[in-house]
């Protein structure tokens, strides 16, 4: 099959012609009823050939066309840009899909002869062999998309999953698992957690896709961050001492972290609190350390948010032990506990929290590390 659209400002026109395997030709020649581009014409050629073609029931259909445009958009080397020809495209494809065996080849001007011919003329053609052409109308009108509509039903579907505990959770495909993967692991509130952590991280957020195990593992062992950062543990396991807390925020242990590279709001310290009990943290950047800035930081960060504990665990730097942290317990009535000096293990919680923040304020600062206090 060779097609031809032809637009001018006295109308537009399109030529079809069909050579059979016996060599016999079908010239059809189309006046279109309406004004057009040069490309819609094209697509009105096309696709008036490939519906004859459908008609007839032909299985296997050769197609050439001198629009390098066209051709190349239904074989999908050129994206279609322009608004007016999406239509004309998908049903083009369309009509592809109901046929057999199809093929598209860009052929130049000079081999579509019979089809330009048939696309400029709008009266009788006389071919070689005076061959009669009969001139129709017609405008094609690419029909409702309600196959696209049952597509994107299609895709609209949620699939969901029931996990060991009763909760249904959301199957997500390739693209929206590397998604999730990412916010989990190194979003906004990621905290680059270790393969399982991640998995039930995202079990939690109620997703679910069969592999999650094997792609949390691997995109944890791939994350650069985690790589340059992680821990080297070279001291020996020991038996561990908990301190004991009798109920949520019954203890506290405060620490300072610092000095730390100079932010761009000119911090320098972070004051950290952790609760003995349920792990819960509480942090502030500061550009210095000042015992009236510690006693703020437990009236409004623990006392308003969470109650009055029943101690709190501190070292025994200046800004802790001094008279105002005395005047603070004696209001509240709560106790200070100092730990041994030089002794960090003694407040064992709030030192590994430490030692957690700051290696993930690593891993999620930008290259200037400048911008570590927007992070907490």
């Amino acid at each position: 099959m060779y097609f031809d659209g032809i637009a001018h400002r006295e109308g537009a026109g399109a030529g079809i012609v069909f050579i059979t395997s016996q060599g016999e030709v079908l010239p059809y020649s189309f006046t279109l009823t309406q004004r057009c581009s040069n490309n819609v014409a094209e697509y009105q050629a096309l696709i008036l050939g490939l519906e004859m073609a459908v008609d007839i029931k032909q299985l296997q259909l050769q197609v050439f066309g001198d629009s390098k445009l066209v051709i190349n958009q239904i074989l999908g080397s050129y994206e279609v840009k322009k608004p007016e020809l999406v239509l004309y495209h998908k049903y083009a494809q369309r009509l592809v899909s109901w046929l057999g065996e199809v093929t598209f080849q860009h052929v130049p001007r000079k081999k579509n002869k019979r089809a330009d011919a048939l696309a400029a003329l709008a009266s009788t053609l006389s071919l070689p062999g005076q061959t009669q052409v009969v001139v129709c109308q017609g405008w094609v009108v690419p029909p409702p998309n309600d196959y696209e509509e049952e597509e994107s039903e299609a895709e609209n579907i949620l699939f969901l999953r029931r996990s060991f505990d009763g909760v249904l959770l959301r199957c997500l495909g390739t693209d929206e698992s590397l998604q999730a993967l990412q916010e989990a692991h190194s979003g906004v509130c990621g905290e680059h957690k270790s393969g399982p952590k991640l998995h039930f991280h995202i079990k939690i957020m109620g997703y679910y896709w069969p592999t999650m195990v094997k792609d949390c593992l691997d995109y944890a062992r791939r994350c650069k961050a985690c790589q340059l950062h992680a821990n080297f543990i070279h001291q020996p396991l020991e038996v561990l001492h908990p301190t004991v807390a009798s109920w949520p925020f019954d203890a506290w242990g405060l620490d300072v972290v610092g000095p730390l590279p100079k932010s761009s709001g000119g911090h320098l310290y972070i004051l950290a609190a952790t609760d003995y009990f349920s792990k819960w943290a509480e942090a502030v950047s500061l550009k210095e350390v000042k015992k009236e800035n510690v006693a703020n930081f437990i009236r409004v960060n623990i006392i308003y948010r969470f109650g009055i504990p029943r101690y709190i665990l501190t070292d025994n730097g200046k800004p802790f032990d001094n008279k105002l942290m005395n005047k603070i317990c004696d209001l509240f009535g709560f106790k200070q506990c100092n730990s041994s000096m030089y002794y960090a293990a003694a407040n064992g919680l709030a030192e590994a929290f430490n030692k957690m923040l700051c290696n993930l304020l690593k891993k999620a600062v930008s290259k200037s590390k400048r911008d570590w206090h927007e992070r907490i």
